[in-house]
């Protein structure tokens, strides 16, 4: 039974020193965009090292905890868990930091160099500010290098905004999915769409501004989207790097870890796996934007609920919390799967563990879950009512 027994503590012995004698690291993932990036920060310190490396992305605490139980390490192996895993194993799972900010602690122990821009990327998938506490440093170093820069306009990961913009997650407007809509949307403007290399710093002002008023006007738009918006504007573009700005860069890192996690693995890693890892992002926008337009609703106390036909419901959820809900909690339900997301700075690997209990204690079988910071995760036999889904969870919640 997949939620019997919880995570187990993470080890005591120092992660550094159990890297340093390791022959050969396991890295076993979350399937999130900061868990994807701590992998890759460590991935990039070992290969500086020279240690073998392998990096396993899974879905729920029983996928992560197969990995780990289905290898023979050999004497001198060892396994990372970022994320929650049911083994006795070295983690980087912690109750109140992002994994990045683990994932850079130990780095440096190795005495590696951190890429910035990847970390500064899953800050921004954990939703933590850039620059905010702990990364107040990696922010400078990355100024100082030049390899960041605030501007104006929007956090997405291409330089096209027709692109960026329909298919951003972290953004939700009428014409959100729909590249022909989101053209017709800032034809308006005086910019050139097909010339965003001479873009300048008014252009750039012009269609954030233009979009802001587009995502608050939303007949649909919960009063939160004023807020929520905010954080995508002003992002720090990387004029050197592969994604134009962190703000998508995460986005991006967030799309591949539940869609193609070997992509998105490959992608923080640092191989060359941009233009798959776009595909992915692409198609992911498109389906999470398409599911929350079509989705049906209900509204209990402090609980808004989703119903979708088909699409990625830990984006529909996380959209629904930052534009959409009129309630602090989200609860998006497809076909034998479900997320949760909340405004709220808890994490929710807890609750939704309770939720995974319940829902055997209610008979409901093939049950697994996965929680992290203001989000999770879970999948049950698809016959499984909605209502009692709903139900279930609102007792939890």
């Amino acid at each position: 039974m997949s939620t019997e027994g919880r995570s187990a503590e993470p080890s005591s012995a120092p992660a550094a020193s159990v890297l340093e004698s390791a022959g050969f690291v396991h890295i076993v993932a979350r399937a999130d965009g900061d868990a994807l990036a701590a992998s890759g920060l460590l991935a990039r310190a070992l290969r500086e090292r020279d240690t073998p490396y392998q990096v396993s992305v899974g879905r729920t605490v029983a996928d992560r905890t197969a990995r780990v139980r289905d290898r023979e390490p050999a004497a001198d192996d060892a396994t990372i868990g970022v994320g929650a895993v049911d083994a006795d194993i070295t983690s980087l799972e912690t109750a109140d930091r992002p994994a990045t900010l683990a994932a850079l602690d130990l780095v440096r122990d190795l005495d590696a160099t951190p890429d910035p821009v990847l970390a500064l990327a899953g800050l921004v998938a954990a939703d933590v500010e850039p620059g905010a506490g702990e990364s107040e440093w990696l922010l400078e170093s990355a100024r100082e290098r030049g390899l960041v820069d605030r501007r104006p306009g929007l956090a997405v990961p291409t330089a096209d905004p027709v692109d960026g913009l329909a298919h951003s997650t972290r953004l939700h407007a009428p014409w959100s999915g729909d590249p022909d809509a989101t053209r017709d949307a800032l034809a308006g403007l005086d910019i050139d769409l097909e010339a965003p290399e001479t873009y300048d710093g008014d252009d750039h002002r012009a269609i954030g501004s233009a979009v802001a008023l587009d995502v608050i006007g939303d007949d649909d738009a919960a009063p939160v989207a004023a807020e929520t918006i905010q954080r995508a504007l002003r992002p720090y573009a990387t004029p050197d790097h592969g994604f134009a700005t962190v703000g998508g860069y995460a986005d991006v890192l967030e799309a591949t870890a539940r869609t193609e996690p070997g992509t998105g693995a490959a992608l923080a890693m640092g191989h060359d796996a941009h233009e798959p890892a776009l595909a992915a992002w692409r198609a992911d926008g498109r389906d999470a934007h398409a599911a929350l337009e079509g989705a049906s609703t209900g509204r209990y106390d402090g609980l808004f609920v989703l119903g979708i036909d088909d699409g990625p419901v830990d984006a529909v959820a996380r959209m629904a919390v930052a534009f959409r809900s009129p309630e602090p909690s989200v609860l998006a339900v497809g076909n034998g799967e479900a997320a949760v997301a909340t405004r709220g700075d808890e994490r929710l690997g807890a609750t939704v563990e309770a939720v995974a209990r319940e829902f055997e204690d209610v008979g409901i079988p093939d049950v697994a879950y996965d929680g992290g910071r203001r989000r999770g995760y879970l999948r049950y036999d698809a016959d499984v009512d909605e209502s009692t889904i709903i139900a279930t969870v609102r007792e939890v919640l």
